[in-house]
C-alpha cells in the first residue's frame, strides 16, 4: 500500500519542470537524519510524492512525483568536489542516502498560505511550528486535499 510524502527543493536548484524535463532523478544532498532515516526505511517503491518549491514567493506544490527507487547510499557525501562532501561518509561506510523519485504530473500551484488556510490539513507537518524537513509524511487525506486543490483530481 502506497505511502505519501512531501519533499522540498528550491525551484532555483532543482525545480519540478525539471523533474518533468529529466523524467526522474535522484534526491540527493539530504543531510538530515531524521529526513535520512525517513528515506532509508520508509519511502518505498510508488510511494506518491508532492514536490514542494521552498525559499520563493509564494512557496508552494508545484506538482506531483513518485518514488522509482528505495533508499540507497547518496555517492555525493563521498566525493570532495561535491557541495554535499561527508569526510565521515565513505563507500564502506555510507552515513547518508538518497531514493529517485519520477515526475507524474504538474499541477496547479498550490501555496503555503493556502494550505495553512484550509482546516483539512491543520495537521501537516508542513504547517506546524518549527517543521523545516526536506523530507515529511502526508496522510492520505492531506495527499488527496493537496492534489484537488491543485486541479489534480
Amino acid at each position: 500500500m502506497a505511502r505519501y510524502w512531501l519533499m522540498k527543493s528550491e525551484p532555483d536548484v532543482y525545480p519540478f519542470s525539471q523533474l518533468v524535463a529529466d523524467g526522474s532523478t535522484h534526491w540527493d544532498g539530504v543531510r538530515n537524519y531524521q529526513a535520512r532515516n525517513m528515506m532509508r526505511d520508509d519511502l518505498k517503491l510508488g510511494d506518491m510524492v508532492l514536490f514542494y518549491h521552498s525559499n520563493t514567493k509564494p512557496p508552494h506544490v508545484a506538482g506531483i512525483a513518485r518514488v522509482s527507487r528505495e533508499g540507497y547510499p547518496d555517492h555525493t557525501s563521498w566525493d570532495p568536489e561535491s557541495k554535499y562532501f561527508d569526510a565521515k561518509s565513505s563507500p564502506d561506510n555510507p552515513r547518508w542516502v538518497m531514493v529517485e523519485i519520477e515526475a507524474i504530473r504538474e499541477m496547479n500551484p498550490v501555496s503555503l498560505v493556502d494550505v495553512k488556510a484550509n482546516p483539512v490539513l491543520d495537521d501537516m507537518p508542513l504547517v506546524q511550528r518549527g517543521q523545516r524537513l526536506s523530507v515529511q509524511p502526508v496522510s492520505k487525506g492531506q495527499y488527496e486535499e493537496i492534489c484537488r486543490m491543485g486541479g489534480v483530481e
